[in-house]
C-alpha cells in the first residue's frame, strides 16, 4: 500500500490563499480517504506554469487504489461542500478528478468515467472522460506536482507525441469546431482570450508534438505564424474586457487552426 504525506502541504504555489485551499482539499481528501488514497497531484497551470489568480482554477487529480463506493463519493461531496463555503473563492474554484489507479495508467475509451468536481461547484458527479485526458495524463506525467505520493511518472505511462497530436484534433473538432458549437460562449470577452490561447497551444502542439504554457504558445504564435494574429494575441494575453480579442478575428484564428490540423 502506497504511504502517503501527512496532512500538510510543503509545496508553495507562491499563491497564500491558493495555498490554503489546498491544504485544505489534501487534509479532506486524506481524512476521507484514507487508506485508499494513493497520490494528489497539481494538473492544469499550477504544474505547467500559468496559473493567474485573475483567470485560472485549480486543477487537482486525486488517485485511489481502486473505484471509490458511493459512500465515499458521498463523503468527498460533503467535504467539497465545506470547502466550497470557505472565506475566500478557491474553495469553489476547484476542479478535481478522482481516477482509480489502474485507470489512470493509459487513456482507454472504455474506462473512464470518474468522480470529479467542476470549477463553480461542490457536486460530485461521474464524469466520462474524453480523449482532453490523454493531454491531462501528460501534464501530469511532465510536471504535476505531487502534494501526497509516489513520483506521477510512476503512475502514468509515456505519453507520445502522435496521441497528443490526435488528442488536440479531438478537442478542436469536439468543441470548437463547427464554430457554433462555441459560438455563444465566444460573446464572453474572457472566453475569447481563453479561446485564442487555446488555439495557440493547440497550434503549437501540432507543430512540435508536446504541450506547453499558454504564455508560451501564444509568443511562439505572435513571433513565428502569419503576423496578422499578433494584435489578436496580444489582447488575449491580457485577459482584459475592456480590449478583449475581436469576436470575428477570433472566429477566423478558430478557422486558422482547423487547417492546420487537417495539414
Amino acid at each position: 500500500m502506497t504511504t502517503v504525506l501527512a496532512p500538510t502541504m510543503d509545496h508553495s504555489t507562491g499563491h497564500p490563499d491558493v495555498d490554503a485551499a489546498l491544504a485544505d482539499l489534501l487534509e479532506g481528501v486524506q481524512a476521507t480517504l484514507g487508506p485508499r488514497l494513493v497520490g494528489v497531484y497539481l494538473d492544469g497551470s499550477l504544474a505547467i506554469g500559468d496559473f493567474s489568480e485573475h483567470s485560472s482554477d485549480i486543477d487537482v487529480l486525486v488517485v485511489t487504489e481502486d473505484a471509490l463506493p458511493d459512500d465515499i463519493v458521498a463523503a468527498l461531496g460533503a467535504m467539497h461542500a465545506r470547502l466550497g463555503a470557505g472565506a475566500t473563492k478557491w474553495g469553489s474554484e476547484l476542479e478535481v478528478a478522482y481516477i482509480p489507479q489502474r485507470a489512470l495508467r493509459r487513456f482507454d475509451p472504455d474506462d473512464n468515467d470518474h468522480p470529479c468536481v467542476e470549477r463553480g461547484s461542490t457536486e460530485v458527479y461521474r464524469e466520462r472522460h474524453e480523449k482532453d485526458w490523454i493531454i491531462h495524463r501528460y501534464v501530469i506525467r511532465e510536471h504535476g506536482i505531487a502534494l501526497a505520493g509516489p513520483d506521477p511518472r510512476t503512475l502514468i505511462d509515456p505519453v507520445g507525441a502522435h496521441d497528443l497530436r490526435d488528442a488536440v484534433v479531438s478537442i478542436l473538432h469536439g468543441w470548437w469546431l463547427p464554430a457554433p458549437a462555441c459560438r455563444r460562449v465566444l460573446d464572453n470577452p474572457f472566453y475569447r482570450c481563453y479561446a485564442v490561447l487555446t488555439m495557440s497551444r493547440i497550434l503549437y502542439t501540432l507543430e512540435y508534438g508536446i504541450v506547453v504554457s499558454k504564455p508560451v504558445a501564444a509568443q511562439w504564435v505572435q513571433e513565428t505564424l502569419d503576423e496578422r494574429w499578433a494584435p489578436l494575441i496580444a489582447a488575449a494575453r491580457a485577459w482584459s474586457r475592456d480590449a478583449a480579442p475581436d469576436l470575428d478575428e477570433t472566429l477566423r484564428f478558430i478557422h486558422y487552426t482547423r487547417q492546420a490540423s487537417e495539414r
